[in-house]
């Protein structure tokens, strides 16, 4: 999807599914009277040496529209899933606003949040937290049995989920008979049986091997452009992020540092902590004509072929060396720029590969 942006906040005419308004969390004593003072300027060492607290999540702000999958990002220890639990009020955040399709959850009632729960939003985890006892129809079924769902019809809804995340077959097995993927996959199918509007998902793939965790990100991206549910996902990976995100937020210390497109923080990184992030990213494998396009020089020929701006650099490579003449990167009849041979070695040659 292509969304314009603004330092994370959605300038589209929909109105977001989830905004985030400067939301902190500060864990330790009195944490309400850092916020505002010239202590929360500090470092997070320097503020737990002076006054015992530490910031988690510090004054983020962010949009997130529907049908979007939103990734957050970054080392460990720099706030990204202490965020999503405040997002969830699994943690309670320390100020801010959080509002969800228009309703500010930070300000609902117990009761009213636990409708939320259980019928808008869903959370998968790393650790699957799959009932040992229980088959996976049962397992999947559970989200609808504790929203007071019959059997029958809950049954009938995860053999459908269960279908949709291809486990055909494997409703009467118990977890312990499943892969570390197949049992993610029960996991999947859980979060969506009660149809929420968001999914929220921490690092869900960290413990599976590398093949599976491929899969199950091939999954997820199929999932998303079957059903278009909005996600937020958390991980430590910039090539799992690339792979899903429609946008990424990249935190350190509890603040969010950039929030672009994938091609945004490759091409135009807000600072060095970024630029160290997608340094050894292949370029060409993300960025877009749009990107490498330059201005002609007087003496070029701009008789050459045309290619559209969204084309993928990797995808032009062979187009672009055969040509004698330089690319014109063309939008809707307007002549962006031209590439060529050298402008493409020049890319390359960034030590992007």
């Amino acid at each position: 999807m292509t969304l314009r942006k603004f330092e994370g906040m959605i300038l589209d005419n929909q109105a977001p599914m989830i905004s985030v308004r400067n939301l902190w969390k500060i864990f330790g004593s009195n944490p309400e009277a850092v916020i505002g003072s010239p202590n929360a300027d500090l470092s997070r060492t320097e503020l737990r040496a002076k006054t015992g607290n530490t910031i988690a999540v510090r004054d983020v702000s962010f949009d997130v529209a529907p049908g979007e999958v939103f990734v957050v990002m970054g080392l460990s220890g720099s706030g990204k899933s202490t965020l999503v639990r405040c997002m969830t009020r699994l943690i309670e955040p320390t100020f801010g606003e959080l509002r969800f399709e228009g309703e500010d959850i930070l300000t609902v009632d117990e009761k009213r949040l636990r409708e939320l729960r259980k019928t808008r939003f869903s959370m998968v985890f790393q650790h699957f937290g799959l009932l040992p006892h229980r088959k996976v129809i049962d397992n999947v079924a559970y989200s609808l049995e504790i929203n007071g769902v019959g059997k029958a019809e809950r049954h009938q809804r995860a053999n459908e989920v269960i279908e949709l995340v291809e486990l055909q077959g494997y409703a009467q097995a118990y977890p312990e008979q499943l892969s570390g993927g197949m049992q993610q996959r029960v996991g999947l199918a859980r979060a969506l049986a009660v149809d929420p509007h968001v999914l929220f998902l921490d690092e869900p793939f960290s413990a599976l091997d590398p093949l599976i965790r491929r899969d199950m990100q091939a999954e997820v991206i199929r999932l998303h452009h079957q059903l278009g549910k909005t996600m937020i996902f958390i991980t430590h990976d910039l090539a799992e992020a690339v792979k899903l995100g429609d946008r990424i937020a990249i935190m350190r210390d509890g603040a969010v540092v950039q929030i672009g497109t994938p091609e945004e923080l490759v091409a135009q990184p807000a600072d060095d902590y970024v630029a160290n992030f997608v340094k050894d990213f292949p370029k060409s494998q993300i960025l877009t004509l749009r990107w490498i396009a330059r201005p002609p020089l007087p003496h070029e020929d701009l008789s050459g072929p045309i290619l559209q701006p969204s084309v993928s650099v990797k995808s032009a490579t062979r187009q672009i060396i055969e040509s004698s003449t330089p690319i014109r990167v063309m939008d809707n009849g307007t002549l962006l720029g031209v590439v060529t041979t050298a402008d493409l070695l020049d890319l390359l040659s960034e030590g992007a590969e």
